[in-house]
């Protein structure tokens, strides 16, 4: 008897050892051993001879790429939340099913959120840097590195999903009011647990609020949700915090306003054109003006075997004729 051929499944970066190896173990899996970034030419390839791409944040998956005559693919099975690396509507209506990892980062990235909402106004990177960068520490005092302490400040989420809720709960405990914009109030039974207010207007919620935090998905109608005009209602002694996407703030006039104290600070996980970071925003940043961290916001070991645990329930799910759970729907956007 024939033995039954694997499917061949395309892996466009390194992840975990033991999500590898239980690859290999189930599919005809095509791994990137050295982590280098595929070029178009490379995932064009891919998308002609795989059953299943597993690309990540990194890998743009266009409707050019998935409109190829000879396009293989069946399952886009994302490596990540976020699927606006991808084309789902594309993908949608050449019959190719698209999958992500939700429900798997959301207590790590809300840790990230609320270690920048700590340290952007206690100065954390600024002071760690006089340690360790040859800087000159005069001793304490009294009036040295002061910062603002956050206790009793009013945080508007932008975005009052999973991620969203994390946050809020951390920033409850450490005595932050709790505000919110999002597409529709929270249940009434959430909100009473976290003592929220809701903003159906993001205009009166940015003009009021001592710290925004970013916590939103980058879709077409998120990008630059954060406009030139909106960032100018936020006060001068405010503070952001971005661990979303990049792409929902205007960087650019978020720097301009940054540069002449028009905004109090900023600490981003995240940026527009990453990985390129404008030299600007590292400008800033060496003046104590901005903390920067290099998209740190879900890598912790443990979230990145669940991710790819789901992807790989995903993978078999869909090749035994069922709808994997995290099945993404252009409708869902």
């Amino acid at each position: 008897m024939p033995v039954k051929k694997k499917p061949l499944v395309v892996v466009t970066r390194k992840l975990p050892d033991s999500i590898e190896t239980r690859m290999r173990e189930l599919f005809d899996a095509r791994l990137n051993l050295d982590d280098t970034p595929m070029t178009p030419e490379q995932l064009a390839e891919a998308v002609r001879t795989a059953d299943v791409l597993v690309p990540t944040v990194t890998d743009e998956i266009t409707e050019q790429l998935l409109n190829d005559p000879e396009c293989k693919l069946r399952l886009i099975a994302n490596f990540g939340n976020g699927v606006d690396n991808i084309d789902v509507t594309a993908a949608h209506a050449r019959g190719i099913t698209v999958t992500n990892t939700p429900k798997v980062l959301t207590e790590d990235t809300a840790d990230m959120t609320m270690a920048l909402i700590l340290a952007v106004p206690r100065r954390l990177i600024e002071g760690a840097s006089i340690l360790t960068e040859g800087k000159n520490w005069p001793g304490w005092s009294p009036t040295w590195m002061l910062g603002h302490r956050i206790g009793g400040k009013r945080l508007g989420i932008i975005g009052m999903g999973r991620i969203g809720q994390a946050v809020a709960r951390r920033a409850r405990a450490f005595g932050l009011q709790i505000h919110y914009h999002n597409r529709r109030p929270v249940a009434p039974v959430i909100a009473d647990e976290l003592g929220a207010t809701y903003w159906e207007s993001l205009d009166q919620m940015l003009a009021r609020m001592d710290i925004i935090s970013v916590n939103c998905p980058h879709t077409p109608a998120t990008f630059h949700l954060l406009s030139a005009r909106r960032l100018k209602l936020i006060r001068k002694d405010a503070y952001i915090v971005n661990t979303a996407r990049g792409e929902v703030i205007d960087e650019d006039t978020l720097i301009k306003l940054l540069e002449t104290g028009e905004i109090g600070g900023a600490g981003l996980d995240v940026f527009e054109n990453e990985p390129a970071v404008n030299p600007k925003l590292v400008r800033l940043a060496r003046a104590g003006k901005v903390s920067l961290l290099p998209h740190m916001g879900s890598a912790t070991i443990e979230g990145r075997v669940e991710m790819g645990e789901k992807v790989i329930i995903n993978i078999r799910t869909f090749l035994d004729n069922h709808k994997p759970p995290d099945r993404v729907l252009p409708s869902m956007l």
